[in-house]
């Protein structure tokens, strides 16, 4: 079983940055692809980004590709996400999540194991 903590979101402005953080709970962190996805009301939750365990390669939505980065402390089983210039549109619950079994990420929700209970995200105009 493992648990996943996110934190670091918050209120900013259009243009601003944020970096989330998804703590993990486990021995076996360094063996769990990770995936970051948001959700807002009354929508479906949707792929943000991924990293593999096994390669270190990442992957992102087109609609965050080029101002968002996700990596990961193995150290400190943490997964973050930076997002920077900052969108209205991307105001949402951002969720962690783990993946035991794939080295390529997936983008589908029922392919993760685990999930964190979220972190709000909101950005202003």
């Amino acid at each position: 079983q493992v648990q996943l903590v996110e934190s670091g979101g918050g209120l900013v402005q259009a243009g601003g940055y944020l970096r989330l953080s998804c703590a993990a709970s486990g021995r076996t962190f360094s063996r769990y692809t990770m995936g970051w996805f948001r959700q807002a009301p009354g929508k479906e939750r949707e792929f943000v980004s991924a990293i593999s365990w096994f390669t270190g390669n990442t992957y992102y939505a087109d609609s965050v590709k080029g101002r968002c980065t996700i990596s990961r402390d193995n150290a400190k089983n943490t997964v973050y996400l930076q997002m920077n210039n900052l969108k209205p549109e991307d105001t949402d619950v951002y969720y962690c999540a783990a993946d035991r079994t794939r080295v390529v990420p997936a983008t589908t929700l029922t392919d993760y194991d685990y999930w964190g209970q979220g972190t709000q995200v909101t950005v202003s105009s």
